[in-house]
């Protein structure tokens, strides 16, 4: 079941979902809109390796905008830091991104119960298309889960993406065990 706006303000008024900042013009009937942070990053390596951690590169997207080109990952994120703590968050762009050739991201859109930081955001393009540090990006659903939650996320020893970040986070798929 996907909350409404109403279930969604609910949920905020009882500590339960965390959006700060928190714009009451962002709410939709079932969504909140999210917006894209003056933070970039672009990998260094142009062959990434699973196993060893790649290092990106941090840009500021400048006043005048920042134009992405196509066949090229780069990393952005949210300016909202958000907290669930009885739903599961699901980021999915927005009609209007979609429509400019923008995917947010190419597997990552659920997030976990208790998933509490910034969202990194892994943003590629058909064409070159400029985009502004502010501009809404994406918007999060929130469902709602069956039963009793085992192991949040933000209480995983495990967990590879816990730390409070105002910038993109790379991949850490290199802390698996494979």
């Amino acid at each position: 079941m996907i909350f409404s706006d109403k279930k969604i303000l609910d949920s905020i008024d009882t500590g339960k979902i965390v959006i700060e900042p928190f714009n009451r013009e962002c709410l939709g009937t079932n969504s909140y809109d999210v917006h894209l942070s003056k933070w970039l990053a672009t990998y260094n390596a142009e062959i990434l390796d699973a196993r060893k951690h790649n290092t990106i590169e941090y840009l500021e997207i400048p006043d005048e905008g920042f134009v992405l080109r196509p066949n090229k990952l780069y990393l952005g994120v949210t300016e909202e830091y958000t907290e669930t703590h009885n739903s599961v968050p699901f980021l999915e762009g927005k009609s209007s991104v979609g429509r400019l050739g923008i995917d947010i991201h190419a597997t990552a859109g659920k997030g976990d119960v208790g998933f509490c930081n910034t969202w990194t955001l892994e943003i590629s393009c058909t064409q070159p298309v400029r985009i502004y540090a502010g501009m809404p990006i994406g918007q999060l659903i929130y469902f709602q889960v069956a039963g009793e939650i085992e192991r949040f996320y933000n209480k995983k020893k495990d967990a590879k993406y816990n730390a409070r970040t105002d910038k993109p986070v790379e991949s850490m798929m290199w802390k698996n065990t494979f």
